[in-house]
């Protein structure tokens, strides 16, 4: 965040963070993804958090987006992440007043998803991960996309586009277990 303040030009610094395009890197993987969170997690950091599907924080997380009262707004999708995180009220109040969260008004708002203490923290992550590769890539990968594709339409075509997934879903596991025997 202070480099982006310093940068002789914010448009410039702009395109070479689209260039670099972590965010939607993250966003774009077919696989559930784990963000761990110590100390303060603000600014973009914060922004590279909310493209992930699990946050897992410790209990001395501090989070934010501090750029409008450095003059900025945040610009690696804070303004679009946060509100479907925690809802366009609660993402206002954050953003106009440029307040940190503590690790319980986080847990609180749905901005993370779990506290642990700090020497829990990886481990904690490891766990999740490994949970999660008790499922088919493919179910995951439909999971998500039913999820976050579907809260972009309407319920009536998000249910419709659920149905679709899950019968795609069927049909290959049906598929596979013909070919194996």
């Amino acid at each position: 965040l202070k480099e982006f303040g310093t940068a002789p030009s914010q448009i410039i610094a702009r395109e070479v963070r689209w260039q670099r395009d972590v965010w939607g890197l993250l966003m774009g993987l077919r696989v559930p993804t784990i963000a761990a969170l110590n100390g303060y997690v603000l600014g973009s950091g914060l922004e590279i958090a909310l493209c992930c599907d699990i946050r897992i924080a410790t209990e001395k997380v501090q989070v934010g987006l501090p750029e409008a009262s450095l003059g900025f707004i945040p610009a690696a999708g804070g303004t679009q992440t946060l509100p479907r995180t925690i809802g366009i009220s609660r993402s206002l109040c954050m953003l106009l007043g440029s307040r940190n969260l503590c690790s319980s008004e986080a847990l609180e708002a749905g901005l993370i998803t779990e506290i642990t203490q700090h020497g829990e923290l990886i481990p904690r992550c490891y766990e999740i991960a490994s949970n999660l590769l008790q499922f088919p890539n493919l179910t995951l990968e439909y999971l998500k996309q039913a999820v976050y594709r579907g809260t972009d339409f309407p319920i009536c075509k998000g249910i419709v586009m659920e149905d679709q997934l899950a019968t795609r879903l069927f049909k290959n596991k049906a598929s596979n277990q013909r070919k194996a025997n």
